[in-house]
């Protein structure tokens, strides 16, 4: 059974950081991938980032490549997600989903199957 926990969310400034964090209630993500999204108000829920657990492959939205890094944190059996330079638009709700998506399909909400509750995200100028 897949329960997923994210952490780390919260209000900064335009510029700064935040890591997100999720977790399977400490259990390994094995052959899942872990992806993240977010859904800002008024908008629909859109693709992130996402790793393969079991060989570390990272995919990223164009919005976010270069600024976001997702990793495996082994130490928690977590998937984390570091975002630097955080901009206004990057303002949301966002959701970690675990699932086993194949390579064209791993940016779409319907190839995850287990989703956490989210985690608020504000980025305020």
């Amino acid at each position: 059974q897949v329960q997923l926990v994210e952490s780390g969310g919260g209000l900064v400034q335009a510029g700064e950081s935040l890591r997100l964090s999720c977790s399977n209630s400490g259990r390994t993500f094995s052959d899942y991938a872990v992806g993240w999204f977010r859904q800002a108000p008024g908008k629909d829920r859109e693709f992130v980032s996402a790793l393969r657990w079991s060989n570390g492959a990272t995919y990223y939205a164009d919005s976010v490549k270069g600024r976001f890094t997702v990793s495996r944190n082994y130490a928690n059996n977590a998937v984390d997600l570091q975002m630097n330079s955080l901009k206004d638009d990057d303002t949301a709700v966002y959701y970690c989903a675990a699932g086993r998506p194949i390579v064209s399909t791993m940016r779409l909400s319907s190839a995850y199957y287990y989703w956490g509750q989210g985690t608020p995200v504000t980025v305020s100028s």
